[in-house]
């Protein structure tokens, strides 16, 4: 992955969404995306909709030969494809079709997104009622199944949006959680043991590798594993950048220094007045001069995001951050001192 992008240089936009919008109404959201990041939209996720349309059900109907169906406790593991199943299904059907509406002619990066195979596993209870996390050989299936269906995700939006180059977004809010052994089991009585790194950073790299462009990994948790991402072959990290801690600034260093692209975080996501645009960004500056980078390689180097998904805002807030993230990112190119 990461061989493929240094080879041929990939033209990122300045700024973005991390996914999901509010409401239910796909053509308003695709409308609202394509007018407000115009340079890097994305393919927003609506769960306000309800089941299938909240981040894991939507992964969920990607899988290959894999089927899962709700239950009061979350997504269960099923032997076919029910009503559930085909309601994401439908749902995402919806949100391609609008996607492809307000993209006509469009040439430049796209982003899409699906949960990727350490949050999912989390989150997919096997029969029983516990975690797909507890059975190293279901995680294997289930990646294995992610990773097929991403392939057939991916070859459609290439043939809806032709002139795309499309970024791979993987939401793993759960990844530390896995690597530190503080995932809960049903009863939340004990948590499930830690998931060895290697581990962990195989499934990443075997997800990455069906896309032959650039993929991302998102995490708006604490903690995010900057090195190990980046050795599985991400491209890109998004993170809440609030969260950062002065550990985690040697390992973003070292990214920054290797092409790795920051989704940094910096715009509220649920409603609130916004900062001045360049007052969004002065964190961002501020943790380049403590690292000793060079100014200039702040605009070739950061997307700005919401700090989050924007599916608790309000439509009219949902805009005006995206629109923010825009200006916010103008202001680094502009004024990176």
């Amino acid at each position: 992955m990461s061989e493929n992008t240094e080879k041929t240089p990939f033209s990122w936009g300045p700024a973005t969404g991390v996914g999901s919008m509010p409401g239910g109404d796909a053509r308003e959201a695709a409308k609202t995306v394509a007018g407000s990041v115009e340079d890097f939209p994305f393919l927003a996720e609506l769960p306000a909709r309800g089941p299938g349309a909240d981040m894991i059900g939507r992964t969920i109907g990607l899988l290959v030969e894999m089927y899962a169906h709700v239950e009061p406790s979350g997504w269960r593991v099923s032997d076919r494809p029910g009503r559930d199943t085909r309601r994401a299904r439908s749902w995402l059907g919806e949100d391609l079709d609008a996607l492809e509406e307000f993209t006509q002619g469009y040439e430049g990066p796209l982003k899409v997104q699906a949960v990727g195979p350490w949050t999912l596993a989390a989150a997919l209870e096997r029969r029983g009622g516990e975690a797909a996390l507890g059975d190293p050989g279901a995680c294997r299936d289930l990646a294995g199944s992610l990773a097929e269906g991403l392939r057939d995700h991916l070859a459609e939006l290439r043939r809806r949006v032709p002139g795309a180059r499309i970024v791979l977004q993987l939401d793993e809010p759960s990844l530390t959680a896995a690597l530190r052994g503080h995932v809960r089991t049903a009863s939340g009585y004990r948590t499930y043991r830690a998931v060895d790194r290697q581990v962990v950073e195989s499934a990443l790299r075997e997800v990455i590798a069906v896309h032959d462009g650039p993929a991302i990994v998102h995490s708006c948790a604490p903690d995010v594993p900057f090195a190990l991402l980046r050795r599985a072959g991400a491209a890109g990290v998004s993170f809440d950048f609030g969260l950062l801690t002065e550990r985690d600034e040697e390992t973003i260093g070292e990214a920054v220094e290797a092409g790795t692209r920051l989704f940094t975080g910096v715009v509220p996501s649920t409603d609130t007045a916004l900062s001045d645009p360049g007052g969004s960004v002065m964190g961002v500056r501020t943790l380049w001069r403590r690292l000793g980078l060079n100014p200039g390689t702040l605009a070739e180097s950061v997307v700005v995001t919401p700090t989050c998904g924007l599916a608790g805002a309000s439509p009219a807030y949902a805009r005006a951050a995206l629109a923010h993230c825009a200006r916010a990112a103008r202001s680094l190119a502009d004024n990176p001192e």
